[in-house]
């Protein structure tokens, strides 16, 4: 199907997927980083590069809950295109 003929929730359901996928490298992101800031934060206080690095913590934490708010938001507005069950 091409975007073209896409039904709204297609749309929907394609944005909310690559929302999720998002989420996911951005959790990954965070532990990583988290992970490296845990091995060598002594040394980056010596660098002065202890804030620089933990303002990128924060900021990617950030995206990480931005992206569970935009996530819950999709998955209801799916929720709402979703067709009535056929009666029988």
């Amino acid at each position: 199907m091409t975007a073209g003929t896409k039904t709204p929730l297609e749309h929907v359901n394609d944005v909310l997927a690559q929302l999720k996928e998002m989420r996911h490298y951005a959790k990954n992101n965070v532990e990583s980083l988290t992970a490296q800031w845990l091995l060598f934060d002594g040394e980056l206080k010596k660098l002065k590069q202890a804030g620089p690095i933990e303002t990128l913590m924060t900021r990617q934490s950030e995206l990480h809950d931005a992206l569970n708010d935009q996530i819950a938001v999709f998955e209801d507005l799916a929720a709402t295109l979703q067709p009535p069950p056929e009666e029988t």
